[in-house]
């Protein structure tokens, strides 16, 4: 419960307690203080039991601890129960899909005729140079305006 609580600090808490209270009723404080705890573990303890009952017998081994985000993902996702992380990386991975589009590319500029490309008098050069329009006018598409 206070793992993070250093010995600074319980040493500033435990001088505060005797400079509040006092040597006398520091003891009192501190029975009142676990018992309030106490009565709070029981409590939360018993609502979790209700709601457990009130799921029904499927839900035996439910815990509450489960419902936190991080432990539902590393509970499905990490264990290997079902889809793994190492199969969700692999699926939403671009790179087989641009490589085989460079390859694509390369086997075109290549002079070879990639998957869906032109084939004889249709075939645009992807080299610049080869049968490009006039040297400083640009193309003129007629259709355009």
């Amino acid at each position: 419960m206070f793992s993070d609580v250093g010995v600074l600090e319980l040493a500033t808490l435990v001088v505060l307690a005797l400079v509040l209270y006092g040597p006398d009723k520091l003891p009192e404080a501190i029975r009142t203080v676990s018992a309030v705890v106490r009565k709070f573990r029981e409590f939360s303890e018993n609502a979790k039991q209700e709601v457990r009952d009130g799921l029904g017998p499927e839900f035996e081994d439910f815990e509450f601890e489960d419902l936190n985000p991080r432990t539902f993902v590393r509970k499905h996702v990490l264990d290997g129960d079902g889809a793994g992380l190492e199969e969700i990386r692999k699926a939403l991975d671009p790179r087989p899909e641009l490589d085989e589009a460079v390859g694509a590319l390369r086997r075109a500029a290549e002079g070879g005729t990639a998957p869906g490309s032109r084939s004889g008098a249709d075939a645009v050069s992807l080299v610049k140079g080869e049968d490009g329009p006039a040297a400083g006018r640009p193309p003129v598409d007629p259709d355009a305006t």
